[in-house]
C-alpha cells in the first residue's frame, strides 16, 4: 500500500473510537498456497508478513489488544507432516521475532492449551512470554491450541472444583467468574473480530469474548492481507452503532 493511500485511509479513522482489542480469524493460507501450485506450508510461511502488517498498525493506532487464531484445537487433527511444519514455523517465528517484541514495548501471551504442544515449541512460548511480561505496550494474544468450547468446558471445571472445596459459593457465580476462569482472563471481551479468506464462520473461536463483537469477514487470503485491509475494517467498525442491547436515544 502507498503512503499516500495510507494516510487516506488514516484521515478518515475516528482516534476516539479505536477499538479496545481486535481478534483476527487468519484463514486462507492453503488456498492461497494451492493456488500457486505449492505446498500448504509455503502459505503459512507466507502468511507471517501479514502478521506483522497487523501488528505494526495496532500499535500505530494506539489498539490495547490483538488476539490472533494461530492454531485451533481442530488443527490437531491435520495430517501429521502439515501438524509438525507448523509447529516448527511457531518456534522459529517466536524466537526470531522475540528482540522485535521486546524492541516494540509488545507483552506476549497464549491463550490455549499449551501442554499439548512440542516442548521446544512450548518453552519458547513460556520464554518470551517472561522476558516480555513487563512490557506496558500492545497486548500481543497468541491463540494456540485453542477452542472456545474447550476453554468454557476448563473455566467450568476449575470452578467446579473450587465450589466444591468451598472457595467459591455455586450462588456468587456471575460472568465475571467465567471471565476469571478463562485463558484470556487478563483481557477485555472483543470490540471487533476480522475473519479473512472469504468464510463466513467463528470456527469455534473466542465464543464468551465475542458476545458483542462487531464482525468482519474479508474476501482476502491471509498472506494478502495488508495494512489497508485493517485499515478499511477499522473505519468500518466506526460506522457501526454498538447498543449492546439497549435502545439508542
Amino acid at each position: 500500500m502507498s503512503v499516500i493511500v495510507h494516510n487516506k485511509l488514516l484521515e478518515k479513522i475516528d482516534p476516539l473510537k479505536i477499538p479496545d482489542h481486535v481478534a483476527i480469524i487468519m484463514d486462507g493460507n492453503g488456498r492461497w498456497a494451492r493456488k500457486l501450485n505449492k505446498e500448504r506450508f509455503f502459505g503459512h510461511n507466507s502468511g507471517i508478513k501479514a502478521v506483522r502488517e497487523a501488528i505494526d498498525l495496532s500499535i500505530e493506532l494506539g489498539i490495547d489488544t490483538l488476539t490472533l487464531y494461530v492454531f485451533s484445537m481442530e488443527n490437531w487433527n491435520r495430517p501429521k507432516n502439515e501438524v509438525n511444519a507448523l509447529m516448527v514455523l511457531l518456534f522459529k517465528s517466536i524466537n526470531k521475532e522475540l528482540s522485535k517484541l521486546i524492541e516494540n514495548n509488545i507483552k506476549l501471551n497464549v491463550v490455549g492449551n499449551t501442554d499439548l504442544l512440542p516442548k521446544k515449541t512450548k518453552t519458547s512460548l513460556l520464554k518470551s512470554i517472561n522476558l516480555t511480561k513487563n512490557n506496558t505496550g500492545l497486548n500481543l494474544n497468541l491463540a494456540v491450541s485453542y477452542g472456545a468450547k474447550q476453554e468454557i468446558i476448563r473455566a467450568t471445571k476449575l470452578i467446579s472444583n473450587k465450589v466444591k472445596k468451598n472457595i467459591i459459593s455455586q450462588e456468587n457465580i456471575d460472568e465475571n467468574t467465567i471471565n476469571d476462569h478463562l485463558y484470556s482472563c487478563n483481557s477485555k471481551n472483543v470490540d471487533l473480530l476480522i475473519r479473512t479468506g472469504g468464510e463466513f464462520r467463528l470456527s469455534n473461536f473466542l465464543l464468551w469474548q465475542i458476545s458483542y463483537a462487531e464482525l468482519n469477514f474479508q474476501d482476502v487470503l491471509w498472506p494478502d492481507f495488508k495494512k489497508e485491509h485493517f485499515l478499511k475494517a477499522i473505519i468500518d467498525y466506526q460506522k457501526r452503532v454498538r447498543r449492546f442491547g439497549k435502545v439508542k436515544l
